[in-house]
């Protein structure tokens, strides 16, 4: 590896879907909270403490070896080093002004259940290394804590909301990082049969979480109106299925990725939209029956 690419692999992230992950969640639980009529205003140190945060981890793990990318020579410890200090000092002064005159407190829960979710990733990850795709889905759930973050910032509230905010987006997650590794696993299969065979688990995957969407609506616990948001991301995975194999496009999977990404953040934020709640207190009316907003 050129020496160039090998520094910038030691202190910035390699995981290019995990950025998705963390802005998405971000992006819909803000946007819901201003449609509420909330502050917008904590939303700038929000968003640089999540960022530095989570671009501190890599040059952490290449200083202290966790990392697959090692620090290894004199001057690639001072680059990590550097890069922590830097980081460090831009997520606390976030940090201090996000908590200044002690407001947001209540974020310091979320934190909490993120740094939680990335500890036990951590551990998944040393004890048990075949348990790759486990690890990320545990993981996402601290990623995807920016969702009920924003909300709360913007709001001032830790209510239903935000707890429907982040199982929303941990579902979405938890559906890309299961489905771009079978596609990984499953590069090599020639036939149909193959695939189910090989995606049986996403498929069982799938078919759950249309029940905990239907179940969530049903119970009042989710808009349905939020839950078109998932139409395309399971209609892409039950297609797959379908569809002839092919060989696997790397930079074309996480490039449609991406996309389902970023369609899934705005159907979740303009659908509910139209009734203005993404967790509705009582059964909203059909789709059938609206011809104005209420």
């Amino acid at each position: 590896m050129p020496a160039t690419g090998r520094q910038r692999s030691l202190i910035i992230p390699r995981e290019h879907g995990a950025w998705g992950i963390l802005l998405i969640p971000l992006f819909t639980g803000a946007c819901v909270g201003l449609l509420t009529g909330g502050d917008p205003r904590p939303l700038l140190p929000l968003t640089i403490a999540a960022l530095a945060l989570f671009w501190l981890r890599t040059p952490v793990e290449s200083w202290i070896g966790s990392a697959p990318i090692r620090a290894r020579t004199a001057a690639e410890l001072r680059l990590v080093r550097a890069a922590v200090a830097a980081l460090s000092l831009v997520s606390t002064s976030a940090l201090t002004w996000l908590f200044s005159n002690w407001q947001n407190r209540d974020l310091i829960w979320i934190g909490c259940a993120a740094a939680a979710a990335f500890v036990l990733q951590g551990v998944l990850k040393q004890v048990w290394r075949p348990a790759r795709t486990a690890a990320q889905m545990i993981g996402s759930a601290g990623l995807t804590s920016t969702a009920p973050a924003a909300w709360y910032v913007v709001t001032g509230r830790i209510d239903a909301t935000a707890w429907a905010l982040w199982a929303a987006n941990l579902l979405f997650a938890i559906n890309q990082i299961h489905f771009v590794q079978l596609r990984i696993h499953a590069a090599q299969v020639k036939t149909r049969t193959q695939k189910l065979s090989m995606g049986r688990g996403f498929l069982i995957g799938q078919l759950i979480e249309v029940a905990l969407l239907v179940a969530g609506c049903i119970a009042h616990l989710f808009s349905w109106y939020a839950a078109l948001a998932f139409a395309p991301i399971l209609y892409r995975g039950f297609a797959w299925f379908a569809a002839d194999a092919g060989p696997l496009a790397v930079h074309s999977l996480g490039k449609s990725e991406l996309a389902y990404a970023c369609v899934f953040g705005v159907l979740l934020v303009v659908g509910p939209a139209y009734y203005y709640r993404i967790c509705p207190r009582k059964p909203p009316p059909s789709l059938k029956s609206i011809s104005s907003p209420p």
